[in-house]
């Protein structure tokens, strides 16, 4: 996804997102990366209701910035 698709802002809070959680070992102990995670939800409804994006494609960013979190979050296993 590169500029024609998100804007600079969009693009910050993506990665910001994915470096919270890459970084994040516990979901339930890390209120910076849970709010990040906040962050992408409202990100991706804004794309869905813009028209911008389908909801499945917001929906794979969600998955992908997901899979660099811990491997455990809030007790279930991230899927593969």
């Amino acid at each position: 996804m590169g500029p024609a698709k998100l804007w600079p802002k969009e693009q910050a809070c993506v990665r910001n997102v994915a470096d919270a959680l890459l970084f994040c070992n516990d979901l339930a102990d890390d209120a910076g990366a849970r709010d990040a995670l906040a962050a992408i939800a409202a990100l991706s409804d804004d794309l869905i209701a813009s028209a911008r994006w389908s909801p499945a494609r917001a929906h794979r960013l969600l998955d992908d910035v997901w899979a660099c979190g811990p491997s455990r979050a809030f007790g279930l296993p991230i899927a593969a």
